[in-house]
C-alpha cells in the first residue's frame, strides 16, 4: 500500500483530494497538514511514500518546503497540485525531482491516471536489480505509455479514436461495478452501437473481462476494466 500525505492550505478541497486518492487502488491516505510546519511534522511522524503538495500555503512557499520534508523524509516522492501556472514555477518544481505537477482544478481520474503512472513507474522499479533496463527507464519517464498509446491508435478499428476510448476506459474505471454497453453509451451520451465497439476492442484487447448476464432473451454482455 502507497501511503499519502496532502498538504493543502484549503480544508475543503483536501478532503475532496482524500476521497478520490481513497478510491484509487493502492493508495491509502494516512494524513492531512494545512500549513508547512503541520507538514514537516507529520512527516517526520508518519514517513509517507508520497506527498500531495500545494504551493501556496500560508507560512511557507510549496517549492520551499519541498527541500525540508526531504530532509525528514530521504526517500519522499512529491506530486504538486496547484493552481500555480507560471511556468517558472513548473520548471522549478521539475528541477526538484516532483514526480508529476498537475494544476487545479482536476478530475478524480485526472488525479488517478497520475498516481496509477505512478505506482507503475517510480513504485515498480525493482530494487533488487543493481542495473535499470531502459525499458525500466521509459516507464519512469513516461514513454512506455507514450509508445503504447501510438501503437493502440494505429490498431484501433476504423472511425474509433483515442480520445473516446480513454473515455470508455475512464467511465470502466470509476465504475463500482460492469457495466453493459448501453450504461456506457449513457454515460458518454454516444450510441449504444459505438460504445459496444470501443468495448469489443477492450476485449480483444484483454483490458477489460465479458461477463454474461443471464434473464429473458438473450444474455446481456458485460464489462469490467482488468487490473492494470
Amino acid at each position: 500500500m502507497i501511503t499519502v500525505l496532502i498538504v493543502d492550505d484549503d480544508f475543503m478541497v483536501a478532503k475532496v483530494h482524500a476521497g478520490f486518492i481513497q478510491r484509487t487502488s493502492g493508495f491509502a491516505v494516512v494524513g492531512v497538514a494545512h500549513t508547512g510546519a503541520q507538514a514537516i511534522a507529520e512527516t517526520t511522524r508518519l514517513q509517507p511514500d508520497l506527498v500531495l503538495l500545494d504551493i501556496h500555503l500560508p507560512d511557507i512557499n510549496g517549492l520551499d518546503l519541498m527541500a525540508r520534508l526531504r530532509e525528514t523524509a530521504p526517500e519522499l516522492d512529491v506530486l504538486v497540485i496547484s493552481a500555480a501556472r507560471e511556468v517558472e514555477t513548473v520548471r522549478r518544481a521539475l528541477r526538484g525531482g516532483i514526480v508529476h505537477y498537475l494544476i487545479k482544478p482536476f478530475s478524480q481520474s485526472d488525479l488517478q491516471e497520475r498516481l496509477e503512472h505512478y505506482r507503475s513507474a517510480y513504485q515498480g522499479l525493482d530494487m533488487s536489480k543493481d542495473v535499470a533496463e531502459q525499458s525500466d527507464v521509459n516507464r519512469v519517464f513516461g514513454l512506455e505509455r507514450a509508445e503504447r498509446t501510438a501503437r493502440t491508435e494505429n490498431r484501433l478499428p476504423k472511425g474509433c479514436s483515442a480520445e473516446t476510448l480513454r473515455r470508455v476506459v475512464d467511465v470502466l474505471q470509476s465504475a463500482e461495478a460492469d457495466l453493459s454497453a448501453a450504461e456506457v453509451a449513457d454515460l458518454l451520451g454516444t450510441s449504444r452501437v459505438s460504445a459496444r465497439r470501443y468495448l469489443e476492442y477492450l476485449h480483444d484487447e484483454a483490458r477489460v473481462e465479458v461477463r454474461l448476464k443471464y434473464g429473458a432473451g438473450r444474455p446481456e454482455r458485460r464489462y469490467e476494466l482488468n487490473p492494470v
